[in-house]
């Protein structure tokens, strides 16, 4: 009866310790994928405004990236 015991509690630990690992791993891939392919680029900005018919100042652009956290 003891060994059962044994057994699920190793189970779970394992699953928990599995759940930090991937986690962690997971989450410093998604930030390296984030920072090597930003989901919008000072070019893309800058066409936004172009299409618009509007000659977009480095100030807008530099307040629009911060305002998106870059």
């Amino acid at each position: 009866m003891n060994n059962f015991w044994f057994s699920i509690l190793y189970f779970v630990l394992g699953g928990l310790i599995g759940a930090a690992i991937s986690y962690f791993v997971t989450r410093k891939s998604f930030e390296k994928q984030l920072k090597e392919n930003p989901p919008i680029t000072e070019k893309m900005i800058r066409s936004m405004y172009q299409q618009m018919g509007r000659k977009p100042s480095e100030a807008q652009i530099r307040a629009i990236m911060k305002s998106m956290g870059q």
